[in-house]
């Protein structure tokens, strides 16, 4: 990689404020960055690196107007920083290509166009995996899938019977897709399984991260917007249904039939009981614990999870509580001081 930062600026549609021609050579974080590196500064906490930082150039929002370091700025530098890492430092990925001779395909699959399939790949009977579409090694497809256009598959994922996958889609190592909802019924001490009967369907341009469970819904459907990312590590459980464009974060637990509109957040750890909805641009904070809807465009946080302005205050008089204790305890020993000598 070599170009100016005349260049540069002109793939991410940015404003230079500085030495236009300086040259930039690599791509690095704000700390880690040498002589020749571009940058970005997105979080204002990073501000005091903008002079410390041995970067060449940065990229920064439009608010930031000095400089000792050339920079460009631009409306979103998280986004204009992504722009230019995928053009101009691609990632180097090798994928599958062609029909590796290990793989199985079953009687009547059909496979696209310029499909990829690794090696000990198995697609069952059935199956459909549209044109372009690359699957790793060590992966099952179930009987009568469906796997859109341009999808990518990471090694050993799990796609079970009837399920859809969009187009654009990626879904990363070790997830379970179609997995049995859990339920059961219990008699007499004895759990007696029920059977889950439906499918999982998730639209376009989803991202599915590592190590994430999926449930097929016991009659209907568990169903994915288009648009939405998933971190790693999070059960999503029957019948729930996330809308477009949400984000749920690392260890996020879903329990089933609850809905999660467009736009939602469920950050790290957060988990929601089943049966509740979450509306539309909702924020669950980290760890946040649950129990009932949360109203649309609302910030909740703690456990039981409440509006967050409330659990901040709820949390300031936890803290508070040996400092309370300590009082409560002289007060209480005044008191009793006062009524002996109120006896003699």
């Amino acid at each position: 990689m070599q170009k100016t930062l005349k260049e540069i600026a002109r793939i991410i549609e940015g404003e230079i404020v500085g030495d236009a021609d300086v040259m930039i050579t690599g791509i690095s974080g704000i700390k880690e960055a040498q002589p020749g590196d571009i940058t970005f500064l997105a979080n204002p906490k990073y501000l005091p690196f903008i002079d410390k930082t041995q970067a060449s150039a940065i990229i920064t929002g439009r608010e930031v107007n000095l400089s000792s370091k050339p920079i460009i700025r631009t409306d979103d530098p998280s986004l204009a920083f992504a722009k230019i890492v995928s053009s101009l430092a691609p990632a180097e990925r090798v994928q599958p290509k062609g029909i590796h001779p290990t793989a199985v395909i079953g009687k009547g699959a059909i496979l696209g166009k310029d499909v990829s399939l690794g090696p000990h790949v198995v697609i069952e009977e059935g199956a459909a995996i549209g044109d372009k579409s690359v699957i790793f090694a060590g992966c099952y497809i179930g009987h009568n899938t469906r796997i859109g256009q341009n999808s990518l598959i990471y090694p050993n994922v799990s796609i079970r019977e009837n399920v859809s996958i969009g187009n654009r889609c990626i879904i990363h190592s070790g997830t379970c897709i179609g997995s049995d909802g859990f339920g059961f019924v219990s008699i007499k001490g004895v759990h007696h399984k029920i059977p889950q009967l439906g499918t999982v369907i998730i639209e376009d341009d989803v991202e599915i991260g590592s190590n994430v469970s999926i449930d097929r819904a016991r009659f209907d459907k568990t169903f994915i917007g288009r648009g939405t990312k998933i971190d790693n590590l999070v059960q999503i459980a029957h019948n729930v249904i996330i809308g477009e464009n949400c984000i749920i974060v690392s260890q996020a637990g879903i329990s089933g039939s609850t809905v999660i509109e467009k736009g939602a957040t469920l950050a790290g750890q957060a988990g929601l009981v089943g049966h509740i909805r979450v509306g539309e641009g909702a924020i669950v904070a980290a760890q946040a614990g649950v129990t009932k809807s949360v109203a649309a465009h609302t910030t909740v946080s703690g456990y039981p999870a409440r509006e967050h302005s409330k659990a901040i205050k709820v949390n300031a008089c936890v803290q508070n509580l040996p400092k309370l204790y300590e009082m409560v305890a002289e007060l209480k020993k005044k008191i009793q001081e006062l009524e002996e000598k109120l006896k003699k």
